[in-house]
């Protein structure tokens, strides 16, 4: 294949658009709702802080799921994009990041839990205040797991897709195998840290999807204004 057809150009498009927003708002929603209304290892004061700013923490539940929306345009439009080049791995690339997707829904969708034991119905009112904070507290919590459950998927896809991006040159080579080496070292990281969680004392966190969320920018950024370049397509990968 030597030809990029209308549909693909599109979809480079909103892929681009995608890639940007979607790091907009899971940035905002995790960094300005979620992180200042939950306060570390004290369950009755993030309790106070979420019921005391219940509208901005059903903001914060809303952006996530429009997050989880905004996942399955982008793996779409990049199975738009790479089906010509590799349909058995694009399709794989695509169902890996359904599974992040789908986990993260889980997880947002726990939220109401959470609200509920903090505002709960006269027949909750049995359980002591402290009780039901703690497992709101849990609910909360346990949020951290299953993102690096989900990511594991959502990098292992990135890898696919990007090993796409580099044989079909549709993004400059350095770009693309910058992709490559940015989500295998997430998936590897985010592996082993499943298994060790004292991995991080050797890898802190925010190094495991730093690399990822840059490489994201980027190709947003030359997806939206750059789109697809003019290539010759390996035959055979």
């Amino acid at each position: 294949m030597s030809t990029i057809d209308e549909s693909q150009r599109k979809a480079a498009r909103v892929a681009g658009f995608t890639y940007l927003f979607t790091f907009a708002i899971v940035v905002f929603s995790n960094f300005a709702i979620h992180d200042r209304l939950n306060v570390a290892g004290n369950a009755a004061a993030t309790a106070q802080n979420i019921l005391a700013h219940e509208t901005l923490f059903r903001i914060g539940i809303a952006c996530d799921l429009v997050y989880c929306i905004g996942v399955v345009i982008l793996l779409t439009a990049l199975y738009v994009i790479l089906e010509p080049v590799n349909r058995g791995l694009a399709l794989l690339a695509a169902l890996w990041k359904l599974v992040y997707a789908l986990a993260w829904v889980f997880m947002t969708l726990k939220f109401f839990d959470a609200l509920r034991l903090l505002d709960p119905a006269a027949y909750l009112r049995v359980f002591e205040t402290e009780r039901l904070q703690a497992l709101a507290k849990l609910y909360l919590s346990a949020r951290f797991d299953r993102y690096y459950g989900g990511l594991l998927f959502y990098a292992l896809g990135g890898t696919v897709s990007s090993y796409l991006f580099l044989k079909s040159n549709y993004i400059p080579k350095v770009l693309a195998a910058s992709g490559v080496i940015a989500f295998a070292w997430c998936a590897a990281c985010t592996f082993v840290f499943l298994i060790f969680p004292d991995f991080t004392r050797i890898v802190n966190l925010w190094w495991f999807d730093t690399p990822m969320g840059l490489f994201e920018l980027a190709s947003g950024f030359w997806l939206l204004f750059k789109g697809l370049r003019p290539l010759a397509v390996a035959e055979h990968i």
